[in-house]
C-alpha cells in the first residue's frame, strides 16, 4: 500500500513533465505562428495565391523593391485557423492582410492608399516619401 502511494505522486510529476517536454508545440499553434510572423519581420502580408486582391500588395512592395514576408494561406495546412486567429485579431476574415513593422496596415485599399499619402514609406522608415 506504501508503494502505491508513493507512486501516485511519481506518475503525476512525470505527467506534468511530459507535457511540458515540447515547448516548441506551443510556438506551432496558428496563433503563436500569426504573432511570431508579424512580429519577427519588417513586412507581413498574409495572403492567398489566387487572390487578385493579395497580388496587389504584394506588387505595391515589389514596386518599392522590399522583401515581405509571405503567408500563402491556401498553401498551409492550417490556413483557415490563420484566417480565424487575423479575425479575432484585427477584425477582417479577408486577405491579404499586411503588416509592417509590426503594425497593421490592412487590406489591399488601405495599402495602396497608405503608399500613395506616403504613410507607406513612414511605416517602412523610407525617406522618401511620396506625397
Amino acid at each position: 500500500m506504501a508503494a502505491a502511494r508513493a507512486a501516485v505522486p511519481i506518475a503525476v510529476f512525470l505527467l506534468l513533465v511530459l507535457a511540458e517536454a515540447d515547448p516548441a508545440a506551443a510556438t506551432r499553434s496558428p496563433s503563436a505562428f500569426v504573432q511570431n510572423a508579424i512580429y519577427s519581420n519588417r513586412i507581413t502580408i498574409f495572403s492567398k495565391t489566387y487572390c487578385p486582391y493579395s497580388m496587389r500588395a504584394k506588387r505595391i512592395f515589389r514596386d518599392l523593391k522590399e522583401n515581405p514576408y509571405i503567408v500563402e494561406l491556401d498553401l498551409r495546412e492550417d490556413g483557415r485557423e490563420i484566417q480565424s486567429v487575423l479575425l479575432d485579431l484585427v477584425g477582417r476574415h479577408t486577405v491579404p492582410q499586411v503588416f509592417v513593422n509590426g503594425q497593421h496596415v490592412g487590406g489591399s485599399d488601405d495599402t495602396a492608399n497608405a503608399h500613395s499619402n506616403g504613410q507607406l514609406q513612414k511605416l517602412l522608415g523610407n525617406s522618401q516619401s511620396q506625397r
